[in-house]
């Protein structure tokens, strides 16, 4: 594959990236600071660029085949205002399928149907500022013609890669209180090939 990843530089990101270039996949990241990565490989191009410059976003993207983000919210609202330059640009180069990090915040509730889990007491944290990101970025994949799966952790150590983990369609699993980074990023990873949850939110936790 020719991976396309934004977020390489974070908690999941830098996950994501070991593995794809451990199984000789060729990634481009986009990414602000090239040196907060701290990484080099035969199969990994760096492009200096912003996610929220669409032109950036466009010209990164050439030759890549799938695309994955984990890219963090933050309270200049980086997901939503990405997303539609990531859709388009996909769009424009003929690329189908994306995998994204979102929250379990935006699953649905089990207590409170046509609820989200952030607009209930199931979620802890007390601002939904960040939710609310991710909703709208989720939001825009959801109507957009593109074959996405949001992987939906709940709160995030670090920790280990154990592959014993459980996962959910559209909900978190029952009782799932946590997740590694390290697991989580090997779920999205493995889902760009596998495609067992195609336009799901797949809700992950122990």
């Amino acid at each position: 594959m020719n991976i396309y990843l934004l977020g390489a530089t974070g908690r999941v990101g830098r996950e994501i990236l070991k593995k794809a270039i451990a199984d000789r996949n060729h990634v481009t990241a986009l990414v602000r600071a090239p040196e907060k990565l701290q990484v080099t490989s035969d199969y990994l191009s760096v492009i200096q660029g912003n996610v929220l410059d669409e032109q950036a976003v466009r010209r990164s993207m050439s030759g890549t085949s799938v695309v994955i983000s984990a890219l963090s919210t933050d309270k200049n609202q980086t997901l939503s205002k990405s997303m539609p330059h990531i859709v388009q640009s996909m769009e424009e180069h003929e690329l189908n399928r994306i995998v994204t990090i979102g929250t379990a915040g935006i699953l649905n509730s089990r207590t409170r149907p046509g609820l989200y889990r952030f607009q209930t007491n199931e979620s802890k944290r007390k601002s939904t500022v960040a939710a609310e990101d991710h909703l709208t970025a989720f939001q825009l994949l959801k109507n957009s013609d593109l074959t996405w799966t949001v992987v939906c952790p709940t709160y995030l150590p670090a920790g280990e890669e154990t592959g014993e983990y459980r996962t959910a369609d559209s909900v978190l699993p029952e009782n799932g209180t946590k997740i590694s980074v390290e697991d989580t990023a090997a779920f999205a990873y493995k889902e760009l090939t596998e495609n067992t949850l195609l336009h799901k939110r797949a809700g992950i936790a122990y």
